[in-house]
């Protein structure tokens, strides 16, 4: 019976060789956010019904856990501390091909040294760790990421690493060959050698670099402008059987964006879009239109459910802004229409384990916040 492995290992070298030792017994492996409290950790391992979890103290056996099919190479958790977790199921014949793409794309030779910084719970951390086992690559794994540990890795010979926007700032990045960044919206200006990525869980990892598909594969719109992709590197299923990839292949990814002259441009998601006075309004080209007055890791726009426009546009931040200066700068930029009616101030904004603006709880937020009484 091929298991399900829970590796609730901090990232390290014993992660990596549980990692392979699972993979050589034919087994899954499911790994942990090292930032979940223990309780969290246990209703994750039962949502995904995993039947072995490795600590660094020793192992300990699931009863209630499931099998995996033959060829199932990882389970990786979509959800975050709350809610019903879906794991996307990914194949070692997937897992092969995305590391061969990426390396392909980036021109990966025996001169280069991977090194993983982000948590392997996530799939643009546990990616790099992946890619170096199949291609035999050489690799650095650090349990998250520290500006200073990251510097004098690349000092020790390290060329690659993935990064996410918040982290960009805290390092020289002239000292690697290439940074792949991924995660949330990238800076407008950013280093040659920055890479910016798109991928999902279910893709493996990111599949379009700087806005072209990496080799193998394929990227359409679909209905109400939503990106669809096909290849290879896409998820079997989820965990519990479902699935988003349609009987041709094509993966639902529920992002919305254009693809012209082998470009793609992400809109947004679409559960995302506000619609406010019968207008479509895309939260990122709101917030687009504002850098340079704001830090984008400071705000979020956000729509909040209005008697009189359906919506309303909200700026959500952790910044003192003006709202008559927000709106001239929008306004500058975008219709009339997209510019926000209210700014909700906030101590600091929800994010993910790696730093991405939980766009919904920000919602949530501004609802609570302007529903109170004057």
């Amino acid at each position: 019976m091929r298991r399900l492995v829970a590796l609730d290992l901090p990232g390290g070298r014993q992660f990596v060789d549980e990692l392979q030792r699972a993979w050589d017994a034919g087994d899954a492996v499911l790994p942990l956010d090292q930032r979940f409290n223990e309780s969290t950790k246990l209703d994750l391992v039962r949502q995904l019904r995993a039947s072995v979890v490795i600590e660094a103290t020793g192992t300990s056996t699931i009863e209630a856990g499931s099998p995996v099919e033959d060829g199932d190479a990882l389970v990786m958790a979509t959800s975050g501390t709350t809610g019903i977790a879906k794991g996307v199921v990914l194949t070692h014949d997937a897992l092969r091909a995305s590391a061969h793409a990426t390396s392909d794309a980036l021109r990966v030779s025996d001169d280069d040294h991977w090194l993983a910084c982000l948590p392997l719970s996530h799939v643009g951390g546990l990616s790099v760790v992946v890619r170096s086992l199949v291609t035999r690559t050489p690799l650095t794994v650090h349990d998250g990421f520290d500006a200073a540990a990251v510097t004098s890795a690349a000092h020790s010979g390290c060329t690659l690493v993935s990064l996410v926007p918040t982290t960009l700032p805290r390092i020289d990045t002239s000292l690697f060959r290439t940074i792949l960044l991924g995660g949330s919206r990238p800076p407008a200006l950013r280093p040659a050698n920055v890479i910016a990525t798109y991928g999902l869980t279910e893709t493996g990892s990111g599949i379009v670099y700087d806005g072209r598909p990496i080799p193998g594969v394929e990227i359409s719109i679909g209905d109400d402008d939503e990106i669809l992709v096909r290849g290879p590197m896409l998820m079997r299923e989820y965990r519990d059987g479902s699935t988003t990839i349609d009987t041709d292949g094509w993966l639902h990814t529920g992002d919305a964006g254009t693809f012209d002259n082998g470009i793609l441009s992400v809109t947004g998601r679409l559960d995302d879009l506000i619609k406010t006075g019968g207008e479509k309004v895309w939260p990122d080209a709101v917030e687009k239109a504002l850098t340079g007055l704001v830090d984008p890791s400071c705000i979020c726009v956000v729509g909040v459910e209005d008697p009189e426009w359906g919506e309303r546009i909200v700026i959500v931040t952790s910044m003192e802004l003006d709202l008559a200066e927000v709106k001239a700068m929008v306004r500058a930029a975008l219709p009339p229409y997209c510019a926000p009616k209210d700014i909700v101030r906030v101590d600091e904004l929800p994010t993910t384990a790696i730093g991405k603006i939980r766009r919904k709880e920000c919602a949530r937020i501004a609802t609570r916040v302007l529903a109170r009484p004057t």
